[in-house]
């Protein structure tokens, strides 16, 4: 038998959500994805493992790519969170990520795409920013920009699993984007 949440248990956090602030009471325990679906109706985030092992939950927050399901809420307060309905602003026009994805046919089911693409842009952003991979060569300068070929570019998104195997799409997507 479950007892009723205490009045303790609970905090006032504000996030920005695609640009909107929202003030919100939340359970301590209560983890991003399930906040963003649940209480702000934005499922494009899905829940996969709930463990952060398959990176379809993922989301920027304050522009890094993170797992919303490992996010205790709470500890969010006063963050920037971007999810895939955000990545378009408010425009009807997809963002040039999510066109490349749409040109490449970069997806089958669809259901790792949210995160996919989260990721993607958060992945970029840490390459601009010289933050070295798993495979950036030892010889590359410090803090500069990494280029990015299709070996960094898998590695960076292996956080992401596609079950469907649309990975060569993914890559090529992702590398039409790449400033």
């Amino acid at each position: 038998m479950t007892s009723a949440p205490q009045p303790g248990h609970h905090s006032e956090v504000t996030l920005r959500v695609n640009g909107k602030p929202h003030t919100l009471r939340v359970d301590h325990r209560r983890v991003l994805l399930d906040l963003l679906r649940e209480e702000l109706d934005l499922t494009g985030s899905k829940k996969g493992c709930d463990h952060g092992q398959c990176g379809a939950c993922t989301v920027l927050v304050d522009g890094r790519r993170l797992n919303s399901c490992l996010l205790l809420a709470v500890a969010l307060d006063g963050s920037e969170i971007t999810t895939v309905e955000g990545l378009g602003g408010d425009g009807d026009e997809p963002h040039p990520l999510q066109r490349a994805f749409l040109d490449r046919d970069a997806f089958q089911c669809g259901y790792c795409t949210p995160g996919q693409l989260c990721s993607a842009l958060g992945m970029l952003a840490e390459a601009a920013a010289g933050h070295p991979s798993h495979v950036t060569g030892p010889t590359a300068p410090s803090g500069r920009p990494v280029p990015l070929d299709r070996s960094e570019i898998r590695e960076r998104m292996s956080g992401n699993l596609c079950r469907c195997g649309a990975y060569p799409r993914i890559v090529e997507a992702i590398e039409d984007v790449i400033p």
